[in-house]
């Protein structure tokens, strides 16, 4: 990679959400994203040529403005909306708007507001703030592109036609938008802790930062609900183990496999401390404080063979009372093959079939039990399914790795 595209994947990671959200300020959320394109496609072209700016996220946003000015005139759109986007911009930076002056939290709140799906919220946000593209976040949902690219496109839409207003709700309003802000805030952490295409890195640092960064944001606007610091202390506990989850060949490390003296002890110490705090409040659990809980119990254990299983799933026990996805069971199995043995989970794994068979964790699961049962043929079969679904490179390498070991 020559060092322009470098800078250029580089600026693209650190400066989209940033640019895309200062512009919606200005421009509204449509033309913001078009801008923001136009203004990567065009250092695309220049950097290789006049070589890279001292300062590439200033000369994006400039660059930006100017493709956003040109195509409000361009386009000679003149209705109020406009030209009040046009004063902005000449009026030089606008004043904070909201408890927190955070572009890019203004844009999450603007993007999950109750007005839309909750699909199109997730959708929009995955594009707007996470950078994400429509392939991955198709295979986030399971769904073809093209109806990905629909959501996004309405959703857009009624932003700008119903005039959602770009802010951080006042209080009142907070409720309604946080369990959709939360959802979102999830699946890019998620999408940065293990990447669901092969065209990108397995693991996705500036993505999860930024889901941590977010999070705190929102925590400092809800300082007491239990689900925003669970969602914090769930993000810190899986960040922490990042350093040891890919091995230096390039393999994804299984949890009972890591070196947990690289884990980030700071990390996990903050995560620790947000679930006690958490219980200490008597209050029920909700689904991130239940997940935070079980983090809890496997990077409290200092070695994988003294990993709490019992309570592991008694947490998942509370948790699939409240969430009864098939994706929540399989993780349970999981832990029940530690406690009951793998046949009592094989049970509950087969029963998941149809729910799951285009879900590559369901094989590579099945594939594992089926190992510790001696069943090779079966084991390897089930390895292949996985293999042919996974899509992240580290995760592939790793199931062909255990496929190939049993010969």
């Amino acid at each position: 990679m020559t060092d322009a595209s470098a800078a250029i994947s580089r600026a693209h990671q650190e400066q989209w959400t940033r640019l895309v959200a200062t512009l919606a300020r200005r421009y509204g959320v449509d033309l913001a994203e078009e801008a923001a394109a136009e203004a990567f496609a065009t250092a695309v072209e220049r950097w290789p040529a006049d070589g890279v700016p001292p300062n590439p996220g200033g000369w994006l946003t400039t660059t930006a403005n100017r493709k956003a000015i040109d195509r409000l005139r361009r386009e000679n759109r003149r209705d109020p909306l406009q030209r009040e986007a046009l004063m902005l911009t000449d009026a030089g930076p606008p004043e904070p708007l909201g408890a927190i002056d955070d572009d890019r939290l203004r844009l999450i709140f603007t993007c999950c507001h109750p007005a839309l799906a909750m699909e199109a919220r997730v959708a929009l946000t995955l594009r707007l703030v996470g950078g994400l593209t429509v392939p991955e976040i198709a295979r986030g949902f399971l769904v073809p592109e093209s109806t990905l690219g629909r959501r996004i496109t309405r959703a857009k839409a009624k932003i700008s036609n119903a005039r959602i207003p770009y802010r951080v709700p006042s209080a009142q309003d907070l409720p309604a938008r946080t369990t959709g802000v939360l959802a979102v805030l999830f699946l890019v952490f998620n999408e940065g802790y293990l990447a669901t295409g092969p065209e990108t890195d397995p693991i996705r640092p500036h993505l999860t930062a930024e889901a941590i960064r977010q999070t705190r944001l929102v925590r400092t606007l809800l300082p007491e609900d239990g689900e925003v610091a669970g969602l914090l202390a769930l993000m810190l506990l899986t960040e922490a183990r990042r350093p040891a989850r890919v091995s230096a060949d390039g393999l994804l490390v299984p949890l009972a496999d890591q070196d947990r003296g690289a884990w980030d002890r700071a990390l996990v110490d903050e995560g620790h401390r947000l679930v006690r705090e958490r219980l200490a409040t008597g209050v029920a659990p909700g689904r991130y404080q239940l997940l935070a809980a079980i983090n809890a119990v496997h990077t409290d254990a200092a070695d994988a063979r003294d990993t709490d299983w019992s309570q592991v799933v008694a947490l998942y026990d509370q948790l699939v009372r409240l969430d009864r996805s098939p994706v929540v069971a399989l993780n349970r199995a999981v832990a029940v093959a530690e406690v009951d043995g793998p046949d009592a989970a094989l049970v509950v794994v087969d029963e998941l079939g149809n729910a799951l068979d285009r879900y590559h964790a369901f094989h590579a699961t099945r594939a594992e039990l089926l190992r510790r049962l001696d069943r090779r043929a079966d084991a390897r079969a089930a390895y292949d399914r996985a293999i042919a679904l996974a899509g992240n490179t580290a995760e592939t390498a790793y199931l062909v790795r255990r496929r190939d070991e049993l010969g």
